[in-house]
């Protein structure tokens, strides 16, 4: 990925009932309705979003941000969610786009979550991988976070602050996400590659 490319901090959210733990102000500083801002409310520190007939709503940060890391607290909706889609993702400006992809797909009652992520590079994605929770995602805020530099680029669920590095615990913990909720992964896909993506022979643990 180009050095000089920089992403905007956008939150798409298809579904219903988003947070994070800002104020009113402190919102309208840092970020602004990507689209429906009347299916915003305001509870405390949380920001509610709405999905009805018709239409859902997201918002996108106001400033740009070359790397880093992104923490956002989401509880996410009960019962029957299927077709729906909640997800937060950077995106860049400019002719080459790069985005990252962090997606919960709605599912049935009594089905569990499924957390998709992607990454895009030069307008090109095709590098899903898909994992079961195992939580209840529904039951209250759990937090989520993107870290990415010029190196990697990490999803998970960590609320220390890391800005350049997984540290040991971290590591092992993702390593354990992967063996035992890991549902699919584009690298070992063979019927859609005919050879295996020179990033999964880079980053394979």
């Amino acid at each position: 990925m180009a050095s000089s490319s920089s992403f905007l901090f956008t939150t798409l959210f298809l579904s219903l009932y988003v947070c994070s733990v800002i104020s009113t102000a402190k919102f309208d500083q840092l970020f602004q309705p990507y689209w429906a801002a009347d299916h915003f409310s305001f509870d405390g520190e949380a920001v509610n979003m709405k999905l009805d007939n018709f239409s859902g709503a997201g918002f996108s940060s106001k400033s740009k941000y070359m790397f880093g890391k992104v923490n956002i607290q989401i509880k996410l909706v009960e019962g029957d969610s299927a077709g729906t889609v909640t997800a937060f993702y950077m995106s860049s400006d400019g002719p080459k786009h790069h985005e990252f992809d962090f997606e919960f797909l709605g599912n049935t009652t009594g089905e569990p979550y499924v957390v998709q992520t992607n990454v895009y590079v030069n307008g090109v994605g095709n590098r899903e991988q898909r994992l079961n929770l195992w939580f209840d995602p529904t039951k209250d805020f759990h937090s989520y976070s993107v870290l990415w530099n010029q190196r990697q680029v990490v999803g998970g669920w960590w609320d220390r602050p890391v800005l350049s590095e997984l540290n040991v615990h971290q590591s092992h913990q993702l390593i354990w996400v992967r063996a035992n909720h890991m549902i699919y992964d584009y690298c070992n896909d063979a019927a859609r590659f005919a050879s295996v993506p020179v990033e999964c022979e880079h980053h394979r643990h």
